[in-house]
């Protein structure tokens, strides 16, 4: 498919859309113009945490007319709230996320105004929401390592005592692939988990 150049054209996008690039949409600093209106993107350097060969990767994007890939409302993004976690056993899942990785219930959130079972784990400030519903998804072929599979990423403050702490649960793992100090694991669900250490 050829690229478009892009001709950006203010009588086409509503003022509502004019007012504030979002980073979040493809429009975004990491883009590079180039000869003849096209863009290409550049990864950021992050040599000391992935390969570098990915860091060296750039990919060409085709630039399009859309406005609403390159504007977007202001209606403030201010961060992940929760994340919904499908599980088949509430007391089994409670059992890993409170019994072994130490997550604390989130009393506040009422667990009777839905038609499944669940709980609220408070995760610093955000939450995971367990809900005992149908996966969709096979629990069976999954990756063996949980960053190449969708996964909900924890931060941390220490990954040694966490290693310390499925050690000796006998509860499998894999280290991050790129050295970093991470480690990658499933609930008894198969839902992939990263936890990564940060400062």
């Amino acid at each position: 498919m050829a690229s478009l150049p892009l001709t950006p054209s203010s009588t086409a996008v509503p003022a509502n859309l004019r007012r504030q690039p979002c980073s979040l949409l493809p429009l975004s600093s990491n883009l590079k113009p180039t000869a003849g209106g096209r863009f290409r993107r550049t990864r950021p350097n992050l040599s000391s945490q992935l390969n570098a060969a990915a860091v060296d990767k750039q990919e060409s994007i085709t630039a399009t007319t859309n406005p609403k890939l390159h504007f977007c409302a202001d209606y403030g993004v201010v961060g992940v709230h929760h994340v919904g976690i499908l599980c088949d056993n509430l007391e089994t899942s409670l059992e890993f996320y409170q019994g072994m990785l130490g997550l604390e219930i989130n009393e506040a959130r009422p667990h009777d105004k839905l038609p499944y079972r669940g709980a609220w784990l408070w995760v610093g400030a955000e939450k995971i929401h367990l809900m005992e519903l149908p996966n969709p998804d096979p629990l069976t072929g999954r990756p063996e390592h949980g960053g190449r599979d969708r996964h909900a990423c924890l931060a941390i403050r220490d990954v040694s005592k966490l290693k310390e702490i499925l050690d000796e649960a006998g509860h499998p793992y894999t280290l991050s692939r790129s050295g970093r100090p991470a480690i990658f694991t499933r609930d008894p669900d198969a839902n992939a988990l990263e936890f990564t250490q940060v400062d």
